[in-house]
C-alpha cells in the first residue's frame, strides 16, 4: 500500500459522493453543504467547483460535460460548461425537509440514490432508482441516512448502508430487472470505528467503507465479516471513497469539516480535503448514467 496523499487540498464543509469519470479521466465529487459539484483532473492537479444552488448529494457521469446530480429538489442533469440544470424527477416533492445523499449507477446505467432528513428525523428517507425514460422507483423505505452503495463483481449482490444502523447490508440483486430482495446484515461496524458512511467495492469483491467520526477507511470481506485492512485518515469525518485513475488503482477518499470543533480543526487542518492512496488492489469501474444510450 502506498502513502496517503492529498489530491485536492480544500476545506470542504461536507465533501462526498466521489465517482470516476473514465471517459474524461477525472474525478467528480460534491460538497453537499456548499452546494458545489467538483471536477478534479489528476493530470493537471486542478479542481474546478460549480455552484448548483442547493444541496447536492451525489453526482455521476452522463455524456461529456453533462452529469446527473441528486439535488435536494430531486434528480437533474447539469451541464458543467453552461451551468444549465434540467429537472428529471423529484420523488420527494412532498418532503421539504429531506435531501438526497449518496448515490451511484449500476452497470445498466440506473442511478440509485437515497435521501435523509435535514433535521435528523429517524426513518424519514428512502432509496430510489432512476432509470432513463422511466418513472423513479422506491426501492427501500424507512431509511434514516441513506449512504454507501456497491455491487459485487458478478453483480449478483448489492451492498447498502443506512448509517445510524451501523450495519452493512446485502441484497440479492437482479441486474436485468433492477430489483433487490432478501436484505440481510453482513457486517456490524464497532462503535469505536465511528459510523459507516460511503462505500465502494473492489475488483476482488471486498468492501471499502468510509467512517464518519472514525478517521479511517476500512476494507472488509462481506462473505465472512472479516476486517482486512484499515487506512488512517487525518480527518475525523471520512465520508466516502471510490477507485479511479486509468487502471482503477487509486482510491480517492472524501472528508468533511462540519461537526468538528475549532480546536480539533487546528489539530486536523486538512479535514475537508480529498485524499488519495494506492491500496494495492484495483477497483471496479464507475458506471455512467444511461449506459445503453451512451453506447449508441
Amino acid at each position: 500500500m502506498s502513502k496517503l496523499n492529498i489530491a485536492v487540498h480544500t476545506p470542504a464543509r461536507l465533501g462526498e459522493g466521489p465517482s470516476w469519470d473514465a471517459e474524461n479521466n477525472r474525478l467528480l465529487w460534491v460538497d453537499i453543504e456548499s452546494y458545489k459539484v467538483h471536477v478534479y483532473d489528476p493530470q493537471t492537479g486542478q479542481d474546478q467547483a460549480y455552484d448548483v444552488g442547493e444541496h447536492v448529494g451525489a453526482v455521476v457521469p452522463y455524456r461529456g460535460d453533462v452529469v446527473v446530480v441528486a439535488l435536494r429538489s430531486g434528480f437533474h442533469t447539469y451541464h458543467l460548461s453552461t451551468g444549465e440544470l434540467k429537472a428529471i424527477e423529484d420523488p420527494e416533492s412532498d418532503k421539504a425537509t429531506n435531501r438526497f445523499n449518496d448515490g451511484k449507477c449500476d452497470s445498466l446505467g440506473r442511478f440509485w440514490a437515497g435521501t435523509m432528513s435535514l433535521h435528523d428525523e429517524s426513518k424519514a428517507g428512502s432509496l430510489y432508482c432512476l432509470e432513463e425514460g422511466k418513472t423513479v422507483r422506491t426501492m427501500v423505505r424507512d431509511v434514516s441516512t441513506s449512504n454507501g452503495l456497491g455491487w459485487s463483481p458478478d453483480e449478483q449482490m448489492m451492498y447498502y448502508i443506512d448509517t445510524p444502523t451501523r450495519s452493512i447490508d446485502r441484497f440479492d440483486f437482479d441486474l436485468a430487472a433492477g430489483e433487490i430482495t432478501n436484505r440481510t446484515s453482513v457486517i456490524s461496524v464497532p462503535e469505536d470505528f465511528g459510523f459507516p458512511d460511503g462505500m465502494t467495492v473492489d475488483s476482488e469483491g471486498m468492501l471499502w467503507v468510509a467512517h464518519w467520526g472514525g478517521a479511517r477507511v476500512t476494507r472488509w470481506n462481506p462473505l465472512n465479516g472479516e476486517l482486512l485492512e484499515q487506512i488512517e485518515v487525518p480527518a475525523d469525518q471520512v465520508t466516502s471513497c471510490c477507485f479511479g485513475g486509468p487502471d482503477l488503482e487509486d482510491l480517492y477518499i472524501t472528508t468533511a469539516r462540519i461537526g468538528i470543533s475549532e480546536e480539533r480543526l487546528v489539530e486536523t487542518p486538512d479535514a475537508g480535503s480529498v485524499f488519495v492512496i494506492r491500496p494495492g488492489v484495483k477497483g471496479q469501474k464507475t458506471h455512467a448514467y444511461g449506459r445503453v444510450h451512451q453506447a449508441d
